[in-house]
């Protein structure tokens, strides 16, 4: 893996997040190699061969926070934050380090259980939370759509922590995939583990995008009797999947009183 140094370009990205101003992405590039992810689209180079790092990134966020008031700030919209680099980079650990001498508070995605290390930062800061990514129950499918991720048992485990030690945790069930995510049993087995659970279907803006491209190839290869039906739910958003499925969590949500956000 080749790792190149920024120049170039503010550490400090506008956020189109609700409630949230700006955001950081500690990378440029991400080791998980999801097949379906969004960020695949616009990327401009190899994330098997290279990653790119802000140069003098402490030096460079210190000035840019200085021209504006505390708040909270997104980690974990074009790249995982704690991808398997950040435990020799530390390039997310400067950025919180720099949060709390600042003020600042940070709102984490991310895939992996290395959060868990920096819960010291995070349990300082005022109004942090951390948000797991979850989709898979079954493990060899998560292998296939998720190369270099962890199993989805382990991030149930760390969201667990990140709650004991006070800070705000969530769930994002992203990307529910139909005919394969089991969303229910996903739900049950966050086990109040989450005070939020945000549910997300997989969605692509056309059918020319990378990410698609190798969405289908997968579907093509291990899911070959499904994939007519998948194909039809993922691209027509009155497609009976969506409203049976949303039928069923609104009425899951109700029943266990779960703070539950569907996007079906």
């Amino acid at each position: 893996m080749k790792i190149i140094k920024m120049n170039r370009g503010p550490v400090l990205q506008p956020c189109g997040l609700e409630g949230i101003n700006y955001q950081i992405d500690p990378y440029s590039g991400c080791q998980h190699n999801c097949y379906y992810c969004y960020a695949l689209n616009h990327s401009d180079h190899d994330w098997k061969e290279e990653m790119r790092i802000y140069e003098n990134l402490e030096s460079r966020l210190e000035e840019e926070l200085a021209g504006i008031h505390p708040q909270k700030i997104y980690l974990g919209y074009q790249t995982d934050p704690y991808q398997p680099l950040e435990a020799e980079l530390k390039q997310t650990r400067v950025i919180l380090e720099v949060f709390l001498r600042k003020g600042f508070s940070a709102s984490i995605l991310t895939k992996s259980d290395l959060v868990l290390r920096d819960i010291d930062i995070l349990k300082e800061m005022e109004d942090s939370s951390v948000s797991f990514s979850i989709a898979f129950t079954d493990d060899n499918i998560r292998s296939i759509m998720e190369e270099n991720t962890i199993n989805t048992g382990k991030r149930i485990n760390a969201l667990g922590k990140i709650r004991e030690a006070g800070i705000s945790a969530s769930a994002l069930l992203c990307p529910v995939i139909p005919y394969i995510t089991d969303a229910e049993k996903l739900i049950n087995s966050l086990n109040g583990k989450a005070e939020t659970i945000w549910v997300y279907a997989l969605s692509f803006l056309n059918k020319e995008e990378p990410s698609w491209n190798n969405t289908l190839k997968i579907l093509e290869e291990h899911f070959p009797a499904e994939k007519d039906q998948i194909i039809r739910a993922i691209f027509n958003k009155k497609d009976p999947w969506r409203s049976n499925l949303r039928d069923k969590l609104t009425k899951t949500a109700v029943e266990k009183k779960l703070d539950l956000r569907i996007h079906l």
